[in-house]
């Protein structure tokens, strides 16, 4: 009996214990809900752009504080509101096992109503033998795709304008990473197919970047590390051992998630003799009762080390973010090199970190815009050599650049 009972109290302080880790604070919810919107309210530089109601926003998630049970629940609470305005660029700084993932290996577009795959992130796909490209998306774990978009946990922006759902439609089939990702797909060829995106093997890089030799051209891969001071060392050496090659590509298109300018100005500097602009920023100064007032500056790469002279080429996808749609769009700003592929990621503007009053995480918003030295938003830069892939049996992005180094060196 003395058993039971000691079981038993066990029991209920396990319970209480996880009850207690689940209560959350509504008031402090409520806090940061407000804070959130004070902030995007007089930081975000998209907020006119995107056509959304804050006064929507600031009611509909009010009423859903009282329902919030959980940790997770508030994690997710301010997920949903940032995805309210379709950018990629607004996030949370932390994730649950429900939350959305950032990115997908496929991109969608929707095309005469219909959600297509228009591009496949085969320098990545390991095991890949379909192919996909022009495939309709009908259902996603079993439900109608139509159904899944309109069931999206936001409220307050349209899903029937383009680029809401397309952006919204690209979400879904990044999924959450505790639900499969099921599509049933109709090929181009009118054969229905089921493919799961969780079987497909990405390729793991242990290097901050690769290197080879194609047709005595040679080729340096960063392998998603513009966030890492030491890339910058790596390309110096990179380029050394390909200096005798007829020209060189740089492949951007594992760049998914960005990085920092001291990489970017680090690589750019390698292939001037003068300083040179490359990307032009652009913010919103604000003051109460008074006008905005736009402030804006171009920035410029300096010249560093032995300059690198012969024909350049960058290769950009869809899988190329944030800052790297920067070096794609400085290089090309600098007049030295030519830019091939698909659009980028579009991750729109300058991104800083902002906090919570009572979350112990924070979230990112796009503070600045920024633009090729020609003037063009970054986010609605289409590459000079604009590649559409047709299919993912073939790179046809780097043949067309191979072509491009043996016309520039002839």
């Amino acid at each position: 009996m003395k058993t039971l009972l000691f079981t038993a109290i066990i029991l209920f302080n396990i319970v209480s214990v996880s009850a207690q880790e689940n209560l959350v604070n509504h008031t402090e919810i409520r806090a940061d809900l407000n804070e959130i919107i004070h902030n995007i309210s007089n930081n975000y530089v998209y907020l006119n752009d995107k056509n959304i109601d804050l006064n929507c926003i600031q009611e509909y998630y009010n009423t859903q504080i009282p329902s919030i049970q959980t940790e997770e629940e508030t994690v997710l609470f301010f997920e949903y509101l940032l995805d309210e305005f379709y950018d990629n660029h607004l996030m949370v700084r932390t994730n649950r096992n429900s939350s959305f993932r950032l990115f997908s290996p496929i991109h969608l577009t929707i095309e005469n109503h219909k959600p297509l795959i228009t591009n496949v992130w085969q320098t990545q796909i390991q095991n890949l033998t379909m192919d996909i490209i022009g495939a309709e998306i009908t259902h996603f774990n079993g439900v109608e795709f139509d159904k899944v978009i309109s069931n999206f946990p936001t409220h307050c922006h349209d899903k029937s304008d383009q680029a809401t759902r397309e952006w919204i439609a690209n979400k879904i089939v990044a999924g959450r990473y505790n639900e499969p990702r099921i599509l049933s797909l109709e090929l181009a060829n009118g054969e229905i197919v089921a493919l799961d995106l969780d079987s497909l093997l990405l390729i793991k890089n242990e290097t901050l970047l690769s290197t080879s030799i194609i047709d005595e051209i040679g080729v340096i891969r960063i392998n998603n590390s513009l966030g890492y001071d030491e890339l910058v060392n790596e390309f110096d050496q990179a380029l050394i051992e390909l200096s005798d090659t007829k020209g060189l590509i740089i492949d951007l298109r594992n760049t998914i998630f960005g990085g920092d300018s001291y990489e970017a100005r680090g690589i750019m500097s390698r292939f001037i003799n003068e300083p040179r602009p490359y990307q032009k920023h652009s913010f919103t100064a604000k003051s109460p009762n008074n006008p905005d007032i736009e402030r804006s500056w171009v920035e410029y790469v300096s010249p560093r080390g032995t300059t690198y002279k012969k024909p350049v080429v960058v290769l950009v996808g869809r899988w190329t973010g944030s800052m790297g749609e920067g070096l794609a769009i400085g290089f090309e700003g600098m007049g030295r090199a030519e830019v091939v592929g698909s659009e980028m990621r579009k991750l729109a503007g300058e991104v800083y970190d902002f906090g919570f009053i009572h979350q112990n995480y924070g979230y990112k918003l796009s503070t600045a815009k920024l633009f090729h030295v020609n003037g063009t938003l970054r986010e609605d830069y289409i590459p000079t050599y604009f590649v559409k892939q047709t299919t993912n049996k073939k790179d046809e992005t780097l043949i067309k650049g191979m072509e491009l180094i043996h016309k520039m060196d002839e």
